[in-house]
């Protein structure tokens, strides 16, 4: 079946014969021909015409040949337009010249009809799927811009509110902040780990349609080769591959911030609920994983972990997140202050660590949790006060003094303790205690 639009082929030659020839021949197979009898006219009948292919024979008076495709390849609206030589020369030296100049093959007179047929349609294919490849390389170039401006965005969003999470002290406002924004980025989250997987499949397209064209045409042409090497074709495909694992590996880490952010909010109730004390502790973690990497002014804080085996408790559990919040906002910010050198080497920090220990009482059917930072400690004559409304250690303005406070009250409304032990210089520890009903 004849395609709706036939391809056009432009006939270039000086030679009545060879026209009749060829038009008379590639007539029979739809292709709809246009002639010129030289270089000028050929340069003229391409700009109206379009052709999809160019046959052009390489002796003809006035410019010849290689002056006429030297000459195409310079026009914008005609450089991609496939070229082809017609030519009786066999020298090495002249198709090199042709090939050079951007020509994609030859044919050598006496024509072969199956020959030349075979030939155009080979190179109206390779042009097809170039066009093909490049657009959709376009797309995809589209596709990967926008889905990095939406995580850079997300991320830029997310990190705004987790400071705004680590500054409220009072776990109602981080609950509904917490299910609005988990709320907010789910859907984009979703959104864009699904379009990462068909983005994935577009490449892997990409790529077969591109051995497929290396199949067709083992041995391209100079100005191929010359485009691969421009775009460094090799290291684009990797480079893609690289990409698509850092965006995919960026969409975990919001999947597991807004898990951790639901966990929060939804742990924020007026009525004992069953609790994981673990995963609390967990999702609070994950919330201040941002303050825990190295910055300029200290390397990064690390955080050991002593889980013991805890049964589920019943307990206010919004409220008891809060005080795993509060405690260890705190930790770190006494890690922000506690950088001294090593005293072996003071071009080096000493390792800043939080650990965090959690044990089950059988014989008092409790548990206890502990946070233990190696920062610089509580002064002893300050230790008495901390848990006294609107005391603060913080310089004006970076603290109300009510964050402890309130955990205590915290943890006294469910029947337990709240204390700490602190050796000036050495840090301190934070120790909560619980019953488990």
């Amino acid at each position: 079946m004849l395609p709706e639009k036939p391809e056009i082929v432009l006939v270039v030659d000086d030679n009545n014969t060879n026209i009749k020839v060829l038009f008379e021949f590639l007539r029979q197979f739809g292709y709809k021909i246009l002639v010129a009898k030289n270089g000028e006219d050929a340069l003229i009948k391409a700009e109206q015409g379009q052709p999809d292919i160019i046959l052009l024979d390489v002796m003809m008076p006035g410019i010849d040949g290689f002056q006429t495709c030297e000459r195409l390849k310079s026009i914008p609206e005609l450089k991609e337009i496939p070229v082809i030589f017609m030519t009786a020369l066999a020298e090495p030296v002249n198709k090199v010249k042709g090939l050079k100049l951007g020509a994609v093959d030859y044919i050598t007179k006496p024509f072969q009809h199956e020959e030349v047929l075979a030939r155009i349609q080979l190179h109206l294919k390779i042009s097809k799927i170039t066009k093909i490849l490049a657009k959709q390389n376009e797309i995809l170039e589209q596709k990967v811009t926008e889905i990095t401006v939406e995580l850079s965005q997300s991320l830029a969003s997310l990190q705004q509110a987790q400071v705004q999470l680590v500054q409220s002290e009072k776990m109602s406002t981080l609950g509904q902040l917490s299910a609005g924004i988990a709320h907010e980025i789910n859907n984009p989250i979703g959104f864009l780990a699904g379009n990462l997987d068909f983005l994935t499949k577009f490449i892997n397209n990409l790529i077969e349609h591109l051995q497929l064209y290396q199949e067709a045409l083992p041995s391209p042409g100079e100005k191929i080769l010359r485009h691969a090497e421009e775009i460094e074709l090799e290291y684009l495909l990797e480079d893609a591959y690289q990409m698509l694992d850092s965006m995919r590996e960026g969409t975990d880490r919001l999947r597991q911030i807004s898990l951790s952010m639901r966990t929060l909010s939804r742990s924020d109730t007026a009525n004992k609920v069953p609790c994981n004390i673990h995963e609390g502790i967990d999702s609070t973690l994950m919330i201040l994983k941002h303050r825990l990497k190295a910055n300029e002014n200290r390397p990064e804080i690390q955080i050991i972990k002593k889980y013991g085996n805890l049964p589920v408790i019943n307990c206010y559990a919004g409220q008891l997140y809060q005080v795993f919040m509060n405690l260890l906002a705190n930790a770190i910010d006494a890690l922000e202050e506690a950088t001294p050198p090593h005293p072996t080497n003071p071009n080096t920090f000493s390792p800043r660590k939080i650990i965090i220990a959690t044990s089950f009482h059988r014989e008092s059917q409790t548990i206890a949790i502990s946070f233990l930072d190696n920062g610089i400690g509580i002064p002893e004559n300050l230790q008495t006060k901390l848990f006294d409304p609107n005391f603060t250690t913080k310089p004006p303005g970076q603290g109300t003094g009510l964050g402890l406070s309130i955990s205590r009250q915290i943890v006294q409304k469910h029947g337990g303790k709240l204390s700490c032990i602190s050796t000036f210089g050495k840090g301190a520890e934070f120790r909560i205690e619980l019953p488990i009903e």
